[in-house]
């Protein structure tokens, strides 16, 4: 079976039920108040924007048929994979007067993105499931049954969404599968669909997908997993276990994600993209599609219902500036094609759409409304775009231009270009190192000191910690945060010991991530400020939930990927100057590779006969995932202990040559490092 989850995902939602869930040694710190900085700032929010427009309050309630039954959705064990009752004290209390530890902007979003259950969109025939994961998976009425498009993140959530809409509307199989785009939380619950074929990964229900889809799936977030699974950890705030008003409230796009199985089924209906417009009948309900790839995913696609109206928008319209850079650590997206996108389908589908849906958030109903949505969204993205590369283009750097630019009021006023998930800032230095990079031409910059040989010297020009804190403490009392966060940050990394640095950058913190719009940004910075309140806590948790790549993973992406992610377990200093050549044979699935690592550089390519001369490794796939997920001289172990067992085990190896040969295939598995998911971010 498919059980795969990408590293990105596979290692927040781990993390997010481990900490949830599992009670250690980790203790909570002590949050502090809100300065009056913060307090002041949140309630200048309130002025610039009109809370009294309560539009999206009654779209994200329209509809309503049921909710979620008890808050919670749990795995066959028990354990809770998903808990909306964790925020129920955001519906306490209305924008106005939200606690002062919470941008009220923010809380705003972080309430409607609280209205969870069954929603009717278009009468009898489309339905959401929303607050049921971070996504929103949404239902269509076909001839024979469901038509589901995003089935969420995990197999028990999207079970539990499917049965509720055949608890309240009608009881029916799913006929079809839609994934809009290649994100986890728009397939990974396919398993729960209970329409998996005999083999585990395909289906013979229709499973329709953008082209590059499965590529993109499998292998877009694995070979830097790693650290994109460390930083989602700070960008959902996971390791915050509690879920209140000085904590997590949201990631501004959804809630989190849930923490159960995830997996994918093989599509084996693919929409091109050289196919603008194809027109399909799906279970006997029309859809043009419209494939836009390298926007917010890519690969990905939207598509009209004629017979309805209706516009599913995928993540490309969505009731917040989404991520053109994420800050877990991705490609950087497409802002111009994004926008072009969002035009061409208001041009083709605006005229004749009298509902716009997504895989987050809620619908918006009337032509009017529509159109304004959509020409907003688009504008938005293309100012980003355009004003920076106008700034860049007279010599402005990208840090210049991301805090010079701000969103001309016709477009900042919208509730739903605000910056709850993607913020201004740091999508315009996304775009900045799109097109030029990430230097910005200085030559100060361009071989700057590493942040722990530069911190000693800052802090040595500085007069020394005692001053340095000394100063930083009076910028603090006038609410300098940002200016705090920056020296004192070069204390840290030049003496990661001294507590009275770490908890002034930890206060710091906190009032940024008190004052932040963005879900992901507030995740950061009070992740960050936790980190260094508990000098132990990355240790503590490091051996409380021990991380490591799923099996499933590793099997299921394409094999060059799965050997290019090899290499990049290569030690250098360890293979310089060594020359090794191996034929190594997956013998549970008959594929043999040959490995040839020189000049510190593993390379590897597919043969059909083993190479003359090189040594002959046999192994089951298993064996190798799990030589890659232990590394170094634990990897060497595993490998010996594999020679020793059956040939028919799932864990088996075998090797021939002579012993000195063997010992260079001993030597470089050696090579192979671990790769520690609980990395240090805040510190050295």
């Amino acid at each position: 079976m498919k059980k795969f989850s990408l590293f990105l995902f596979f290692m927040t939602l781990f993390v997010s039920v481990c900490i949830g869930q599992k009670k250690g040694p980790i203790t909570e710190d002590q949050p502090k108040d809100p300065t009056i900085h913060t307090i002041k700032a949140n309630k200048s929010v309130l002025n610039e924007l009109n809370f009294s427009d309560t539009l999206d309050y009654a779209n994200s309630r329209r509809g309503w048929i049921a909710a979620m039954p008890s808050g919670e959705i749990k795995d066959a064990s028990g354990k809770v994979v998903w808990d909306m009752k964790a925020y129920d004290f955001l519906l306490k209390a209305k924008p106005k007067d939200a606690p002062l530890t919470v941008n009220p902007s923010l809380w705003r979003q972080e309430q409607l993105n609280c209205f969870a259950g069954l929603f009717e969109v278009v009468e009898g025939h489309i339905y959401q499931i929303r607050g049921y994961d971070l996504s929103v998976m949404s239902l269509i009425q076909g001839n024979t049954g469901w038509i589901v498009i995003d089935p969420l993140v995990s197999a028990e959530t999207a079970k539990a969404g499917l049965a509720l809409a055949n608890q309240y509307v009608k009881n029916q199989p799913v006929s079809a599968v839609i994934f809009t785009h290649s994100h986890i939380d728009h397939y990974g619950g396919v398993l729960g669909l209970g329409i998996a074929a005999n083999d585990g990964k395909s289906s013979t229900v229709p499973l329709y997908a953008p082209q590059d889809f499965l590529e993109h799936a499998v292998s877009e977030n694995i070979i830097a997993g790693n650290a994109m699974g460390r930083r989602a950890s700070y960008m959902y705030g996971n390791t915050m276990k509690n879920k209140d008003a000085r904590s997590q409230i949201g990631s501004g796009l959804g809630k989190t994600t849930s923490s159960g199985q995830s997996g994918i089924l093989t599509p084996n209906r693919t929409i091109y993209a050289s196919q603008p417009g194809r027109v399909d009948t799906v279970d006997g309900v029309l859809m043009q599609f419209w494939n836009t790839p390298d926007a917010e995913a890519p690969s990905e696609m939207m598509f009209y219902f004629p017979d309805y109206k209706a516009l599913c928008a995928a993540e490309e319209v969505t009731h917040t500036l989404h991520n053109t850079y994420s800050l877990r650590g991705t490609k950087v997206r497409d802002p111009l094609s994004w926008s072009q996108y969002i035009g061409a389908a208001l041009d083709e589908f605006g005229p004749k759409t009298d509902v716009i849906f997504a895989s987050h958030h809620w619908p918006t109903w009337g032509r009017d409304t529509i159109a304004a949505l959509m020409a907003k969204q688009r504008d938005l993205y293309k100012f980003i775009n355009d004003q920076t590369l106008r700034l860049a283009n007279q010599g402005y750097t990208m840090i210049e231009i991301a805090e010079h630019i701000k969103l001309p009021e016709s477009l900042a006023k919208e509730f739903t270009n605000r910056s709850y998930y993607g913020t201004v800032n740091h999508n315009v230095k996304a775009t900045y190192q799109r097109y030029l990079g990430w230097f910005d031409g200085n030559p100060a910059n361009l071989h700057s000191l590493p942040p722990e040989e530069a911190g000693v010297k800052y802090v040595e020009f500085m007069g020394g910690p005692d001053t340095l804190l000394k100063k930083a403490r009076k910028s603090y009392e006038k609410g300098e945060y940002r200016w705090v966060a920056m020296v004192v940050n070069h204390l840290v990394f030049a003496d990661p010991k001294n507590m009275e640095a770490r908890r002034l950058l930890a206060d710091a913190y906190e009032q940024m991530g008190y004052q932040a719009e963005s879900g992901p940004w507030r995740n950061f910075y009070l992740t960050g400020a936790r980190e260094l309140r508990e000098p132990n806590r990355v240790k503590l948790l490091a051996k409380a939930n021990p991380v490591a790549p799923s099996v499933d993973d590793l099997n299921n992406m394409p094999l060059d990927d799965y050997f290019e992610f090899l290499a990049i377990h290569l030690n250098d200093t360890l293979a310089a100057g060594k020359q090794y050549a191996f034929n190594v044979k997956l013998t549970d699935i008959d594929t043999q590779y040959v490995l040839r690592m020189e000049n510190a550089v593993l390379n590897s390519y597919p043969i059909k006969a083993p190479i003359a001369g090189f040594l002959n490794v046999g192994m089951t796939q298993l064996t190798l995932d799990s030589i890659m997920i232990k590394g170094g001289q634990a990897g060497v172990d595993f490998f010996k202990k594999a020679l020793k067992t059956p040939p028919n085990s799932k864990i088996h190896a075998t090797i021939s040559g002579k012993p000195e040969e063997e010992a260079k295939w001993y030597d470089f598995l050696h090579m192979l490092e671990y790769l520690n998911f609980w990395f240090n971010i805040i510190e050295p």
